[in-house]
């Protein structure tokens, strides 16, 4: 391993003080709902279905956690933007469940549509307290041949504040690129906002169309103040006016989300648009720019428009979301899926999720498909990360994780399960899998972001959680990883320049 000399992270005092303290195999199974609740009989009884005690009278089911599906990852790429300025982010912006799924996984992958499950787990050193790992993959991503026709209605925001580098600049380079990747039986639309809203380019067929699309691109000039409600409705009804049967149909917004003119909550733009929304599938694909960013407005725009957010700073982050993620994002493979893990309260004391606070669904509404879940495409994976802490000296059945999804064309409903045995869990953290190493650096770092005032069990110290980013990224060479540890360095830097004492480092 090789040793790095770094100052204490986040030295400054308010960092300081609520920095992260702390002390002391997976298994997985795949398969239909029947084979899945056949193997969930041998642990403890599946997901939502009813406990009782002694006497035959119900127990509460404070043993379940559930949340929709979320793979947005906007959070962690605007951290490190911030960073990468010399600042330490805002902590309200800071979810947690967005930085585990900022990273690549190595589950297993279904053969075809649904998901894998994979739990596995590892102890901290903390007293009793494990990290367990709930991991949820779609099949491959298709070639580019095999796909659905896209229909896509670009909502690009020219308002004042566009005009700073790296923002409208950045999304008509990322456009021009991504309309040549795109095949000749896709579909563009570009809709423009500032005050008021307006529809540049109508639905149009690509296949001997390009010149159309890039010259209502490069046409986008920035102008006045951010409608943000006018052009998600005029997005909108320009998507369902150019709606294709048989297509993906997505409007894609990019903006800074910095509204002021209009209407600005996010319930009510989409409450406006619920029709589109709802009777004709069209989900929201939400692209988020600029130093100063309306990051709350973007995550609740895209949660209630059934899609997801990212955010880039960099033409090698464009092409990243243009010319790779979209491409395979046109394509679902899930509609509303949700998960719920199931503790089994004979060896399971406490559980905590870390994350998904925007995402948490009623236990009893699992199994209920009127409730709103997440949209999953091929060539992903979902990450839930939980701080789990064991009856002492119990052994046995851990935990069991459900996902439920409709499928998309049919909206039939599947669930697949997989599970983990208290034995199984890894002696240390050291000693798991580097993809799950990965993940708890990620998770630590991003509680130390947000002040959390209930720090992660067996949390590392400020030195060592650098050094533990350094050395995965030089066992990995993944730039992501690497890109981690240099966040985590910025962080360094930002919290000495603020001042302050050098923190204590964590216990256990």
């Amino acid at each position: 391993m090789k040793t790095r000399s770094t100052p204490a992270l986040l030295a400054c005092a308010t960092v300081t003080a609520l920095l992260l303290t702390g002390c002391g195999a997976g298994d997985s199974s795949g398969g239909d709902a029947t084979d899945g609740a056949a193997r969930r009989s041998e642990a403890f009884p599946a997901p939502s279905a009813p406990r009782t005690d002694e006497d035959g009278k119900a127990v509460a089911p404070d043993h379940l956690s559930t949340f929709a599906l979320d793979v947005d990852t906007a959070s962690y790429g605007y951290a490190r933007r911030t960073l990468a300025d010399g600042a330490l982010p805002d902590p309200s912006t800071i979810r947690p469940e967005e930085f585990v799924n900022s990273f690549r996984q190595d589950y297993e992958r279904p053969d075809g549509d649904g998901f894998s499950v994979t739990v596995d787990g590892a102890r901290t050193g903390a007293e009793d307290w494990s990290l367990v790992r709930v991991g949820l993959a779609t099949r491959s991503a298709t070639e580019e041949s095999e796909r659905p026709p896209a229909a896509l209605t670009f909502v690009i925001d020219v308002s004042g504040s566009m005009g700073e580098p790296g923002r409208l600049d950045l999304a008509r380079h990322s456009l021009a690129t991504m309309t040549d990747r795109l095949r000749d039986d896709d579909s563009v639309a570009v809709v423009t906002f500032s005050d008021e809203a307006e529809t540049v380019l109508p639905m149009t067929r690509l296949g001997g169309h390009r010149g159309r699309v890039h010259d209502a691109v490069d046409s986008l000039e920035p102008t006045d103040s951010t409608n943000l409600g006018a052009g998600v409705e005029t997005g909108y009804a320009t998507a369902v006016d150019g709606l294709r049967e048989g297509a993906t149909n997505r409007v894609v917004l990019v903006s800074d989300a910095l509204a002021n003119t209009g209407e600005t909550d996010a319930d009510a733009i989409l409450e406006r648009i619920g029709t589109a929304r709802r009777e004709h599938g069209i989900t929201l694909f939400g692209v988020g720019v600029g130093s100063d960013y309306g990051d709350a407005l973007m995550e609740r725009l895209a949660d209630k428009g059934d899609g997801h957010t990212t955010y880039v700073s960099t033409e090698q982050d464009a092409r990243e979301v243009f010319c790779a993620q979209l491409p395979r994002n046109i394509e679902l493979t899930a509609r509303d899926a949700k998960a719920q893990v199931a503790f089994d309260p004979e060896t399971v004391a406490d559980f905590r999720l870390v994350g998904y606070d925007d995402r948490a669904v009623a236990d009893d509404d699992f199994r209920d498909d009127r409730v709103d879940g997440g949209e999953v495409g091929p060539g992903h994976t979902v990450t839930a990360l939980y701080a789990v802490r064991t009856r002492p000296g119990v052994r046995g059945p851990l935990a069991t994780a459900t996902v439920r999804w409709l499928d998309p064309d049919t909206r039939t409903p599947h669930e697949t399960s997989g599970r983990l045995e208290t034995g199984a869990l890894h002696d240390g953290l050291t000693d798991a899998p580097v993809r799950f190493q990965v993940t708890a650096t990620a998770a630590y770092f991003a509680d130390v972001l947000r002040r959390a005032e209930t720090p992660l069990p067996g949390a590392p110290s400020p030195a060592e959680l650098s050094e533990r980013a350094h050395s995965l990224a030089d066992r990995t060479q993944d730039k992501d990883v690497r890109e981690l540890a240099a966040a985590i360095d910025q962080a360094v830097r930002a919290g000495s320049a603020e001042g302050g004492e050098e923190p204590a480092p964590a216990s256990g």
